[in-house]
C-alpha cells in the first residue's frame, strides 16, 4: 500500500500559482540544457522511501488547505556543497486536484497513510476541477464541496 507525503508549499497562493511555477523551472532547464526533472529538495530523507516510491504522492497545502498532490516518482538522498545532507523528492510534474481538507501549518513534511488520503477531486466531485479556485474554496467552507 503507497505511503504519502503533505507538505506546506510556501511562496503559492493557488494551485495555479504551482502549475505555474512548475512550468516556469521546465522551461529554465530546458533552457539551460538540464534534464527536464522535477523535484523538491527537503533537508531530510524519508525513512520510508520504498513505499513512498510505491504509487505515493506529495501533497501540496497550499493557504490553508491540502488541494493538490503530485505523484512521488524516486527519493535521492544528496549531501550539497556545504557537506549537508539532502534529499531529493522527484515528482511527475502533474499536479492532480484533490477533494479539499483544511489543515494546519507545519514545519517539515509529515507522512500520510493511503486511507487517510483525501480522494481526486475528479472522483469525489466530477467538474469541479472546471469551477475557479476561490468558488471551490467557498464552496469548501459552506461544506458543499
Amino acid at each position: 500500500m503507497p505511503l504519502h507525503l503533505i507538505k506546506l508549499c510556501v511562496g503559492c497562493d493557488s494551485v495555479q500559482d504551482l502549475k505555474d511555477w512548475i512550468k516556469e523551472q521546465f522551461a529554465k532547464k530546458k533552457k539551460s540544457g538540464e534534464k527536464g526533472e522535477r523535484f523538491h529538495r527537503t533537508r531530510m530523507v524519508p525513512k520510508r522511501a520504498d513505499e513512498l516510491t510505491d504509487g505515493g504522492s506529495l501533497y501540496w497545502v497550499i493557504r490553508g488547505e491540502l488541494l493538490c498532490r503530485e505523484r512521488i516518482l524516486d527519493i535521492r538522498p544528496f549531501v550539497d556543497k556545504d557537506g549537508i545532507g539532502r534529499c531529493r523528492v522527484v515528482l511527475d510534474g502533474k499536479v492532480k486536484l484533490v477533494q479539499p481538507r483544511p489543515y494546519r501549518p507545519f514545519q517539515g513534511w509529515r507522512y500520510l497513510p493511503d486511507k487517510d488520503a483525501p480522494r481526486d477531486l475528479d472522483h469525489a466531485a466530477p467538474g469541479a476541477r472546471n469551477m475557479p479556485e476561490d468558488m471551490r474554496r467557498e464552496l469548501r467552507e459552506l461544506g458543499l464541496l
